[in-house]
């Protein structure tokens, strides 16, 4: 919480992280690098909309705090299947030692981190027989994470 890329979270990224931080599963049964929460599930728990929830891993990644190690996918049977992340504090199981990168001790204002970016499936929820209309705020619009500007 001293570092200059902690300051520089926006106040829903800093509310995330100790979300995320509960599903480690501790040094014995190292999952870090297997961590899984999705932004709906993220956006219950912070009590907001899933497009704020998703800026906010934005933001944990453009910061150094969050790496994802593994794409989110749709699964054979149909059922998603949420992006998995490393939190760079914390040593992985594969790591010769249990410190972890920590990318964000490295993080300067205007030097983001790259971020993942996820193109939701099916925007217009079109399956090829009907064509369904939603409003924007069922949809999840991800891209690159820019601070300080407001979404288009």
């Amino acid at each position: 919480m001293q570092t200059q890329a902690w300051r520089a979270l926006s106040p829903n990224a800093q509310a995330l992280y100790p979300w995320l931080r509960l599903e480690w599963k501790g040094d014995k049964a190292n999952n870090n690098g297997q961590i899984v929460l999705s932004v709906r599930q993220a956006a219950k728990a912070l009590g907001v909309a899933r497009n704020t929830a998703a800026r906010a891993f934005h933001d944990l990644q453009a910061k150094g705090f969050i790496v994802m190690t593994e794409m989110p996918a749709l699964g054979v049977s149909g059922e998603a299947k949420a992006p998995k992340y490393e939190l760079t504090e914390l040593g992985t199981p594969f790591a010769q030692s249990n410190q972890g990168r920590r990318l964000y001790s490295r993080w300067r204002k205007g030097e983001d981190f790259p971020i993942i970016t996820i193109k939701t499936n099916n925007p217009n929820g079109t399956n090829g027989k009907s064509r369904h209309h939603f409003g924007d705020d069922s949809v999840i619009k991800i891209g690159t994470f820019r601070a300080a500007q407001s979404p288009k």
